[in-house]
C-alpha cells in the first residue's frame, strides 16, 4: 500500500490550508471521527486556530515554514481556492494533497475554469479574455450589451466584476476592477441560481447532495433554500455536471459548482469551487451527513458517508451586524444556529449562519 493510498486513523492528521470558518468547519468535523487536524494560515487569529491542535501561522510563500508542515501532516487539503498553487505544488511533492493541486490551477483563473468546463461538454456562458481596453471593446462588439467583467482570478462574494450595460464606458469598466487580466461573460437572464455539491472518495465513489436554490445580494449569498423547487430531470442534469467535472479533475473530496437555471430550461456553469462551500452549510443540520464530515471522509480515504437530508431547510448567512440577533436567533424553534468565533465584526463579513428546518416534503 502507497502513502497516497493508505487511510487516516485517529493518529494521523490532517493539514488545512486557510484558516477561516471553513477550515474551522473541516477541523470540528474531523474531531468526531478522530481526526486530529493542524491549520496552516498567514492570518493572526484565524476563526480555525480556536478548534485544532497545533497551527503554523506563515505566508504560503514560505517554503520553510511548508516543509515543516509537511513534515507534521499525514495529508494536507484546503478550505478556500486562492492558496497559491505553487503551495499545493510543493506540499504535493511530499505528501498527498486532496483535492489535487489540478483543481487549483482550473479554478484560480475563470478562463481556464471556462475553458475546461467547456472542453468536459459542459453549457457555459459565451466569454472572451480581456487584457487591454481594446480587447474589451473588441469582447463587447462579439458577446454584445449587457455583459459581465470580471477579474480572471481572486473575486469572491461579487468583489472584482462589474455589470457594463448600454452607454457604459469599457475603459472606466475596467479601470472599476483595476485594469486586472479579465473575462467579458455574456450577461444571463436567469431563471434562479443553483448549486450541487458532489463529493468524491479516494475511490472514484461519487455522492452527491440535492442541489440547493440560492439568492445573492450585492454579491454575497444570502440564504441556500432546499428543495430548490426544480424538477427531477433537472436536478439529475445539475448532479450530472457536478461528476463530470470531479472524475475529470480525478477529484478528492467535496466539490461545488454553482449553475444558471435559464428560463428555457437550460443549465449553465457560473462556476466551480474546489472545497466545501457557503450553500452547501445547511447539510450540517439536515443531512446524515455534513458536507464537511463528508470531505473530511474522502481526504482521509475513508467510506464516505450517506448525503440524504432528513429535513428541509433554509440557510441564511449572518453578515456583518446581522450577527448581533444571534440570542433570537438560537431561541427560535428548529433553528439550528452556527457562529465562527470572529472577532472582527464588519459590513459584508460573515459571522456565522442559522439554518431553519421544516418536515421534509415531496418537493
Amino acid at each position: 500500500m502507497t502513502t497516497s493510498d493508505r487511510s487516516v486513523g485517529p493518529d494521523q492528521i490532517i493539514g488545512i490550508l486557510g484558516g477561516g470558518q471553513l477550515g474551522r468547519m473541516l477541523a470540528l468535523a474531523g474531531a468526531r471521527l478522530g481526526l486530529r487536524c493542524q491549520v496552516f494560515a498567514p492570518e493572526p487569529e484565524s476563526p480555525a486556530f480556536d478548534v485544532v491542535r497545533r497551527i503554523t501561522e506563515a505566508d504560503y510563500s514560505d517554503e520553510s515554514a511548508l516543509a515543516r508542515f509537511a513534515e507534521d501532516v499525514d495529508i494536507v487539503t484546503y478550505e478556500f481556492e486562492n492558496v497559491p498553487a505553487r503551495a499545493a505544488d510543493f506540499l504535493a511533492s511530499r505528501l498527498p494533497v486532496r483535492p489535487g493541486p489540478m483543481a487549483l490551477t482550473v479554478s484560480q483563473d475563470r478562463i481556464a475554469e471556462k475553458t475546461f468546463a467547456r472542453g468536459c461538454g459542459l453549457a457555459v456562458p459565451d466569454f472572451l479574455a480581456v487584457d487591454s481596453v481594446d480587447d474589451l471593446v473588441r469582447a463587447i462588439e462579439t458577446i454584445g450589451r449587457p455583459a459581465v467583467l470580471k477579474t480572471r482570478r481572486f473575486g469572491y462574494d461579487g468583489k472584482g466584476q462589474v455589470v457594463i450595460r448600454s452607454g457604459d464606458d469599457p475603459a472606466r469598466a475596467l479601470a472599476t476592477i483595476g485594469n486586472q487580466p479579465a473575462i467579458l461573460e455574456a450577461f444571463v437572464s436567469f431563471e434562479r441560481e443553483i448549486s450541487v455539491l458532489v463529493v468524491r472518495g479516494v475511490s472514484g465513489e461519487i455522492r452527491h447532495y440535492d442541489p440547493v436554490w440560492n439568492v445573492h445580494r450585492s454579491g454575497i449569498l444570502r440564504t441556500s433554500t432546499v428543495p430548490a423547487a426544480i424538477d427531477v430531470s433537472l436536478a439529475a442534469r445539475a448532479a450530472l455536471m457536478g461528476t463530470v467535472l470531479a472524475e475529470k479533475l480525478d477529484y478528492v473530496g467535496v466539490l461545488a459548482v454553482e449553475l444558471f437555471v435559464t428560463r428555457d430550461g437550460q443549465l449553465l456553469l457560473n462556476e466551480m469551487a474546489p472545497r466545501v462551500h457557503n450553500s452547501g452549510h445547511w447539510t450540517e443540520a439536515a443531512c446524515h451527513c455534513s458536507q464537511f464530515e463528508n470531505h473530511m471522509r474522502a481526504v482521509a480515504g475513508l467510506p464516505l458517508g450517506s448525503t440524504r437530508r432528513h429535513s428541509d431547510a433554509v440557510m441564511q448567512n449572518l453578515i456583518g451586524a446581522s450577527v448581533k440577533d444571534w440570542r433570537r436567533h438560537a431561541a427560535e424553534e428548529g433553528t439550528v444556529l452556527h457562529l465562527y468565533g470572529k472577532r472582527d465584526q464588519r459590513e459584508g463579513r460573515k459571522m456565522g449562519h442559522l439554518t431553519r428546518l421544516s418536515p421534509l416534503s415531496q418537493g
